[in-house]
């Protein structure tokens, strides 16, 4: 059967050549845990020493095989799938695979296997228990090569078979092992034995030099007895079976092929002549002989032959057909007469005898005698005819010898036949299934030895299927054949073959930096792709470093010191960064530098500028000091009391624009300056530039006149001299005159009046004193306003008799216009209540049907939770 190799699977633990062997955790404790080291050179020594270190590399690829399984700790049984361990006794099967199993375990296997071939041939073959037991034979659980009852092994033997109980504690033996030579004798038989050490595995072929023959004898050499069969690559000239023609072949083993040559020959009858290979010219034709035969009344029947053809077998004594009259001296060609008994001859059915008289021919084939029959089960019995067979409908319900299954079969007659359903039971390696027929007891170990190779595929060995989950790769001694990537590889170390990616390289990279500096960390460069993984099942969690730079990757920013001013470029504000970092920093202190107002200077902190001064280089991308938000503070020339409307700036400030209002000296109208015009007038100009010109709208202080000057600063002159008319009237103003402004003031400080205090529609009235015309004027006005009045109309008061009817009416209707809203109110009030009740009644509802809606919203959900914890989600 194929040896599937072993596929990478999902990747549970990724071992290297470094990991140790799990052997050592089955050390007692307090014991040093026992480690075997590589020992094929050790076993291989003196047969290398014999043949040559390039000799035989076929013959010993089983047994490193062996070694590489043995010193990697990957010999397991095939029967329990258990590591077998350096102190564990085996037997290995000498026959044909040479598997080591536990002792116990191919005990155990042998006697199971015997009691179950004891137990399936007594049955089938219906002998005693003990001759079936005697008979019985086990076989190997994996070539199933037989051994009988006598060869189950009792005792712990090394390889060899020399020594019992092998020591298992010496590190320089292999485990198992005598450490003696083999001496066993090799196969196929030559005289000579084994030269290697005791080892596992098939004898390597004879060494030893021996003049040998070709193969067809006509060249001898001296050889190795393993391979002293050769052949001389020359024509072979061996006579072939015709004994007419030689061999052809190239010299080869084994006898030589029929002879082709063609040729034209006669059959064996001589009648006719065909072109046939000279290996089939013995041929019979188709054409009877119809020779004479010796009696010259008959004719040969027989068809072609060669010689002569014989007597008449019709002479001689004669006898009926039924063989119960004997007539002799009758001529060949005269019938035998019948005898008139009955015939009496053995039917087919070997019971019954025919019935008919003696007659020529062939007795009846189908006996119809009518017997008692019982069918194979023995549960029917009918009178049938002889030749038809008795079965019945009835199934066997007997178990077969698997113990599992039913006979099954139609009348069966006790005898069941072997189980011919497929075991198909899961195997212990967990991976196939049993291919044997359904059987009683434990089924056979899987055959399937899986191939575990190292990377590279020149180290490799077999284990048993199921138990390469367990295993370690092999170590390889060969050099990794990865070319590395990085640019060290001229000078990288070597390193051997292994699984997954190739170890980092530990050189220093030295990459320079565009800086000038070089990269000092561990080599970083690409590396190659990784061999496929070796997992087996993790055993314990390993700590994994991490390193402190990622393969592939390109080298990390320069990681050197250097000191580096601030951004502002601040006298003693330096600091150590890395150089790589290119960020600028700030000092924390203010910049410092004149704002652009030429009077502030920034306050904001250090940072970097757009511009410097020529002395220093200009940073590019800064950021510029903060533009001064202060209002202008310097003092304008000419003095000025309005303030500069501009922010902070350089230089002198502009002229002032602001326009000034001044009154002119009356108040009559209001002049409008700038501020420049204005302020570098003198005192004078100011005055004269304020006048308006027109006269003076001033009131004089003593009366209510203005001032006739035009306008002009100050008090007006001599107000006590106004000279304007005034109208003066008597007290019931009949009289009038016009008198000078200074005579009525005069009159009034006369009268002890201060004419400041006459309002002006009274200045000047009741200067005059009265006369008789004003009396009688006074009569003439009264009797006029007398005149004017309007007359007083009589007022009628209404008929309270007339009005009376209305009023009553009036209180009756609103009598029932109370007693109608009355009831209105009554019921408008039950409506309000029932409208107040339908509501509670609403709300109620509402609340309670709410209520049991979120009981069941929530009993929903959790039984929609509850089914997908379950997996069955609601459809």
């Amino acid at each position: 059967m194929a040896t599937p190799a072993v596929r990478p699977r999902p990747p549970a633990q990724v071992l290297s050549d470094s990991d140790s062997d799990s052997d050592n955790a089955a050390a007692p404790s307090g014991a040093r845990p026992l480690r075997h080291v590589d020992l094929s050179d050790s076993v291989f020594k003196s047969y290398l020493q014999f043949t040559g270190h390039t000799a035989a590399t076929v013959d010993l690829s089983k047994i490193q095989s062996f070694l590489a399984s043995s010193s990697s700790g990957a010999v397991s049984c095939l029967i329990c799938l258990e590591r077998i361990r350096p102190s564990d006794p085996t037997w290995s099967c000498s026959s044909l695979c040479f598997s080591v199993f536990h002792l116990l375990c191919i005990q155990s296997w042998a006697r199971q296997s015997l009691d179950a071939a004891a137990a399936r041939s007594a049955v089938r073959l219906s002998i005693p228990a003990d001759k079936a037991a005697e008979a019985a034979s086990w076989g190997c659980p994996k070539c199933r090569c037989e051994y009988s009852k006598t060869q189950i092994p009792k005792s712990y033997l090394c390889y060899c078979g020399k020594v019992e109980n092998p020591p298992g504690d010496d590190p320089w033996i292999l485990p198992h092992s005598c450490g003696e030579l083999c001496n066993r004798p090799l196969r196929p038989l030559c005289g000579h034995s084994c030269l290697l050490l005791c080892h596992p595995g098939p004898c390597p072929s004879c060494p030893q030099l021996v003049e040998a023959e070709c193969f067809c004898g006509s060249a001898r050499d001296v050889r190795r007895c393993g391979y002293k069969n050769f052949s001389c690559k020359k024509r072979c000239n061996k006579l072939l079976d015709c004994g007419i023609h030689q061999c052809g072949e190239i010299c080869h083993e084994g006898n030589c092929p029929p002879c082709r040559k063609r040729g034209v020959y006669r059959c064996r009858c001589g009648k006719r002549e065909e072109e046939r290979d000279c290996c089939d010219r013995d041929f019979q034709c188709e054409v009877p002989c119809e020779k004479a035969l010796g009696c010259g009344k008959h004719v040969c029947s027989r068809g072609c032959h060669a010689g002569e053809c014989g007597d008449c077998p019709l002479q001689g004594k004669r006898t009926c057909p039924c063989r119960k009259r004997v007539y002799e001296g009758m001529a060949c060609d005269v019938d035998a007469p019948l005898c008139g008994a009955t015939c009496n001859k053995t039917l087919s059915c070997s019971y019954h005898r025919c019935p008919e008289r003696c007659h020529r021919g062939p007795c009846v084939e189908t006996c119809r005698i009518v017997v008692t029959k019982s069918c194979r089960c023995g549960s029917l019995k009918k009178e049938v005819p002889c030749f038809q067979d008795l079965s019945c409908e009835r199934k066997c319900m007997r178990t077969r010898d698997c113990g599992r299954h039913a006979c099954k079969r139609r009348c069966c007659d006790g005898d069941c036949p072997p189980c011919l359903e497929k075991c198909d039971k899961r195997l212990r390696c967990k991976n196939h299934k049993c291919p044997s027929p359904c059987h009683r007891g434990a089924c056979a170990p899987c055959p399937v030895m899986v191939t575990i190779s190292c990377a590279c595929g020149e180290t490799q060995f077999e284990v048993p299927c199921g138990t390469e989950m367990d295993q370690k790769p092999p170590r390889c001694r060969k050099p990794c054949s990865i070319t590395p990537l990085c640019r060290h590889a001229s000078i990288c170390k070597p390193h051997k073959c292994h699984y997954g990616a190739c170890p980092q390289c530990k050189l220093i990279c030295e990459e320079e930096y565009p800086c000038g500096h070089r990269c000092k960390l561990r080599c970083h460069g690409p590396k190659p792709p990784p061999n496929p993984e070796f997992t087996v099942k993790p055993k314990k969690k390993k700590f994994v470093h991490q390193s402190e730079y990622t393969p592939g990757s390109p080298c990390p920013p320069c990681p050197e010191l250097v000191w580096r001013s601030c951004v502002g470029q601040h006298v003693g504000a330096e600091k150590m960064m890395v150089c790589s970092q290119r960020t600028l920093f700030s000092c924390d202190n203010l910049c410092g530098n004149p704002l652009s107002c030429g009077n502030h200077y920034c306050t904001k902190t250090c940072h970097a500028l757009k511009s410097r001064s020529s002395t220093s280089s200009t940073t590019r991308g800064g950021e510029s000091c903060e533009k001064c938000t202060l209002p202008c503070q310097k003092e304008r020339t000419p003095e000025c009391p309005h303030p500069c409307p501009l922010r902070c700036h350089p230089g002198e400030c502009a002229s002032c624009k602001v326009l000034v209002k001044r009154s002119c000296h009356c108040g009559a109208m209001v002049h409008v300056f700038e501020c420049i015009y204005y302020n570098t007038l003198s005192g004078e100009e100011q005055m004269a530039v304020r006048s308006c010109g027109g006269p003076c709208h001033r009131k004089l202080p003593n009366c209510t006149h203005l001032c006739p000057e035009t306008c002009h600063p100050g008090p007006c002159p001599s107000p006590e001299k106004c000279g304007k008319k005034v109208a003066v009237r008597c007290e019931c103003q009949t009289l009038k005159k016009e008198w000078p402004c200074h005579n009525v003031q005069a009159a009034y400080h006369a009268a002890s009046r201060d004419p400041k205090d006459i309002s002006k529609n009274q200045f000047g009235h009741g200067l005059l004193p009265c006369n008789s015309d004003c009396k009688s004027r006074m009569q003439v006005v009264q009797s006029n306003l007398q005149q004017r009045k309007p007359k007083i109309s009589e007022i009628k008061e209404p008929d309270p008799g007339k009005s009376a009817p209305k009023r009553r009416k009036r209180r009756e209707r609103l009598q029932e216009t109370k007693e109608t809203s009355t009831l209105q109110r009554i019921g408008s009030t039950m409506r309000w209540m029932l409208v107040c009740l339908a509501i509670v009644v609403v709300v109620i509802a509402v609340s309670y049907y709410g209520y049991k809606g979120l009981l069941r919203l929530s009993d929903w959900m959790n039984e929609i939770d509850r089914q997908r914890q379950r997996g069955h989600p609601r459809i």
